[in-house]
């Protein structure tokens, strides 16, 4: 058994198919077969079913969770020998939402490989529910995200605070208002975000503590998306202030002040209490900690 031949199990697991993984691997599908065909006869099991479509055998699923171990140990270690040159570098997976990967990561990153052209970054977009689950089991290494749940397999650092605010479009009636009250949101239509975001939750909690049902007519899962239909005047939302910075600045949405929505928010780093941290995720550690909240949130 090689690793190579494990690299193409596992690709063969994601794929569902011969050709697409020789094609990733830069692999004939023959030479792709002989390696699967290879483990088999070493185990004395059959690991793939080669009807269509291609799936795994329960043998199959048992040896794709022992190759992942091992191969996440492999790449540990040849990352930890590589640590001894003292010279960051390495590849970092970073979990974050959509709107935290739009508006605060561009500053941070362009500093950052600037400083360390050796490290590799990886961005995956995810709510935040989904950011802790992942650091926590591995899936990514370090997670940027609002900090509402507090976890004791996970090491957090508050970077900055954060808001939610009402908006509207400027030909919305409530364009008028500087202030209100929520008891003035009722039967007003609202475009939500996704039940599973962090901020749909908060904003759930603040309708619930005052006996307010919103009006809900439309849910999307990016904050992006939610600015764009309030833009067309569709409904009006409740998201991230440092989300909406650019249309507030160029006046394609207006922000109306809720007083009970008058709560900061921390977001800040997460990453895995007691796992090993090689000399990139150190030093990405190390350099976002120590920058300032405005490196965050920049002028608005």
């Amino acid at each position: 058994m090689n690793m190579n031949q494990l690299e193409t199990l596992l690709t063969i697991s994601k794929t569902m198919s011969f050709r697409k993984a020789g094609e990733i691997l830069n692999l004939t599908q023959p030479a792709v077969s002989a390696q699967i065909k290879s483990l088999e006869d070493e185990f004395g099991t059959i690991l793939i079913d080669r009807n269509q479509p291609v799936t795994l055998t329960d043998s199959g699923k048992l040896f794709l969770e022992h190759a992942e171990k091992i191969l996440r140990i492999t790449s540990d270690l040849k990352q930890r020998l590589s640590d001894l040159s003292q010279t960051p570098q390495g590849h970092i997976h970073i979990g974050t939402t959509t709107s935290i990967a739009m508006q605060i990561l561009p500053r941070v990153l362009s500093y950052f490989q600037d400083q360390f052209p050796l490290i590799k970054t990886t961005i995956h977009s995810m709510t935040s529910s989904q950011i802790m689950t992942s650091v926590e089991n591995g899936h990514i290494d370090i997670g940027i995200t609002y900090l509402f749940e507090k976890n004791p397999a996970l090491e957090t650092s508050v970077l900055y605070y954060d808001n939610f605010e009402l908006i509207v479009s400027t030909h919305h009636p409530l364009s008028r208002f500087t202030h209100l009250s929520i008891e003035k949101l009722r039967n007003i239509p609202f475009i939500m975000l996704s039940p599973e975001t962090a901020g749909r939750r908060f904003v759930d909690q603040i309708f619930k503590s005052y006996d307010v049902s919103p009006h809900i007519v439309m849910e999307l899962s990016s904050s992006e998306e939610v600015k764009r239909m309030v833009e067309l005047n569709l409904g009006v939302a409740i998201i991230s202030k440092m989300s909406v910075a650019d249309e507030l600045r160029h006046g394609s949405l207006k922000m109306v002040k809720v007083n009970e929505l008058d709560i900061t928010h921390p977001v800040g780093v997460v990453y895995k209490s007691g796992r090993y941290l090689n000399s990139a995720m150190q030093q990405f550690l190390r350099d976002l900690k120590g920058m300032p909240e405005t490196q965050f949130i920049g002028s608005e």
